[in-house]
């Protein structure tokens, strides 16, 4: 079978949840004997300048990139206010884009064109017309769940209308664009149910995120040291940074009266320069570090406060793969099957947070009891080359039926 990625940034190096989902199951398709070809946006934001691609990379039987300065601009923000139309959208709607698709399909027959991500979506009338491969959306959340929920927390009232406002064009792009696909792959049970309800009627199939073990065999030596806590995230994301926000302001605060010797710390790309320069006891701030493995194998509970957000986190598995004790918000479990205090801990506010915490750290090497349950919860539910097994025997189904309608 041969399969068409269509990203909207180059998806390496492997530093974020986005490029890791689509890393993990490109990989495992190819795996499974598809011919697995990827056309990414080379973004400035997220630009790869290397001539040859990265050894994690050779899985893809092709890749094309398309370099596009689609960075926030003051005028384009005023002008779609004007026009009516999604700003969100409209950065990524790019005639190069366009153009490169258009070339390749008219090339080679593919069987499956799979966008990743609702930004992805412009492209369909381009796929239409050149090709007659099924299209298929792997929606990695309910994009304007985020926003809405994101600008729930803003203070200043006119940058919480501006969200709005973008957030209510967004939504409305995001339901006119639902029964354009041939098959909807929602990563969460959760937001398929949103789907229909915001009037999907067509072919779903929920596939989690299932990721490529890169960082290896857990860890558990750091619960025979003093425990510490980390966080590690694209601070560029904004629930990232406002749950980051919250947590130092609200929780860090706490926990520190309590237990003066514990270490918290952060790394992540594109941190701001106000976390950068950020002071307080025992915060130590890493920035982008070399091994996003080594950094949360270091410390024994991953924090994860998010407050807004959809779909599954990447992050999260990829601590539990690890065996790291994880404590997050039900926002930030979304879509993640495992029990609190077997598999990991709940926490959803400043109280709770406090709460959980000091229960971890006066369990003291004990705690790893729950790093070892990660574990194993994420190796049955989580493994990549199952979930892709699952993918690709739907779309022998969906190519299969095209077929013979395309006959008769």
């Amino acid at each position: 079978m041969k399969i068409l990625l269509l990203t909207k940034k180059f998806p390496y190096p492997l530093k974020d949840g986005e490029s890791q989902a689509i890393h993990g199951l490109s990989k495992s398709l190819s795996e499974l004997g598809c011919e697995v070809s990827l056309l990414a946006m080379n973004t400035s934001k997220h630009f790869f300048a290397g001539q040859v691609l990265p050894d994690k990379m050779s899985h893809y039987r092709e890749v094309r990139t398309v370099s596009v300065n689609n960075e926030l601009g003051l005028f384009d923000a005023a002008h779609n206010l004007v026009r009516g139309t999604s700003y969100h959208i409209s950065r990524f709607d790019l005639p190069d884009y366009h153009s490169a698709l258009a070339r390749w399909l008219m090339e080679e027959t593919f069987d499956v064109v799979q966008l990743e991500t609702l930004y992805l979506a412009p492209y369909i009338p381009t796929i239409r017309k050149h090709s007659e491969a099924q299209v298929v959306m792997r929606s990695h959340n309910v994009e304007h769940e985020i926003w809405e929920r994101c600008s729930e927390n803003i203070r200043f009232a006119p940058k919480r209308w501006y969200l709005r406002h973008l957030t209510r064009q967004l939504a409305e792009y995001e339901r006119q664009q639902l029964n354009q696909y041939d098959l909807l792959l929602p990563i969460t049970g959760r937001d398929e149910r949103h789907f229909k309800a915001l009037g999907f009627r067509g072919e779903s199939m929920v596939l989690p995120i299932g990721l490529d073990t890169v960082c290896g065999e857990p860890r558990y030596d750091s619960y025979s040291k003093p425990l510490s806590l980390h966080f590690i995230g694209s601070l560029d994301w904004l629930p990232n940074l406002e749950g980051l926000q919250w947590f130092l302001n609200d929780v860090w605060p706490q926990v520190h009266r309590r237990f003066p010797e514990l270490e918290f710390h952060i790394a992540g790309r594109n941190m701001p320069p106000s976390l950068q320069a950020l002071r307080m006891k025992n915060v130590i701030i890493h920035g982008e570090v070399e091994s996003s493995c080594d950094f949360v194998a270091a410390h024994s509970i991953s924090i994860v406060p998010l407050l807004s957000g959809g779909g599954m986190r990447a992050k999260i598995l990829e601590a539990m793969s690890l065996g790291r004790v994880v404590i997050s918000t039900s926002v930030g479990l979304e879509g993640i099957s495992a029990k609190h205090r077997r598999d990991l801990f709940i926490a959803d506010t400043a109280g709770q947070f406090v709460e959980v915490l000091s229960e971890c750290l006066l369990r003291g090497r004990k705690l790893e009891r729950i790093g070892r349950a990660a574990v194993t919860c994420f190796q049955k539910k989580y493994d990549r080359r199952v979930l892709a097994q699952r993918l690709l025997d739907r779309y022998a189904a969906l190519v299969s039926r095209e077929e013979v309608e395309t006959i008769g």
